[in-house]
């Protein structure tokens, strides 16, 4: 395995939670937990992106992120990680190619919360995301019927699944929307505070 990259042995059923954490906080670490649970996974990769091509102020710098999401997300089966600065991918559909390319026999589950998926349809190939791995759709507040009548949604209502520990073996296209206890924490909330540095 490279340097600097995850154990993953083949077999495994890996989460995948992308996104700038600028800065992570406790909602990260409660859906987290959450998918662990609900979906059965044996381990979660959190993605710390370099940049969002959806934002257009840049986040905190990378070592920032890292450790404060190190910080908030202590549990053996979590890993906070740099991949896609390793990568070198700037989007989530290259992201995938790459990992499911280096991780032979490692099943991915794309993690994201509900407000995602309420505009999935304005991420690079988004669609491509859908064909390659399963998606765990995670109850935001505020979002739920918003996120369920999204464009992807729509398209791919016949792909749904009722329960999330069913993504564990469903080939793609496959998503799921599990409810959740809510925690209203927000990155952008936090910064509007002042209470992370940029």
């Amino acid at each position: 395995m490279r340097a600097g990259f995850p154990v993953a042995r083949k077999g495994m059923v890996i989460g995948l939670l992308g996104g700038s954490f600028d800065p992570a906080h406790g909602g990260h670490a409660h859906i987290t937990r959450e998918a662990l649970k609900r979906m059965g996974l044996d381990r979660v990769w959190w993605l710390v992106s370099p940049g969002n091509p959806l934002k257009v102020q840049g986040p905190a710098p990378l070592p920032d992120r890292m450790a404060r999401a190190r910080a908030v997300m202590r549990d053996p089966r979590v890993v906070v990680s740099d991949l896609e600065a390793r990568l070198g991918t700037r989007f989530t559909a290259e992201t995938l190619t790459r990992l499911r390319a280096i991780y032979p026999g490692v099943r991915f589950v794309w993690l994201m919360g509900a407000d995602n998926l309420g505009q999935f349809h304005r991420w690079e190939r988004w669609e491509d995301i859908l064909r390659m791995v399963p998606v765990g759709v995670l109850a935001r507040p505020g979002w739920g019927v918003r996120a369920r009548m999204s464009k992807a949604a729509r398209i791919y209502g016949g792909d749904l699944v009722d329960r999330g520990e069913v993504l564990r073996s469903k080939r793609a296209p496959a998503w799921c929307f599990v409810n959740l206890p809510m925690d209203s924490s927000s990155s952008t909330a936090i910064r509007a505070r002042g209470e992370w540095r940029r």
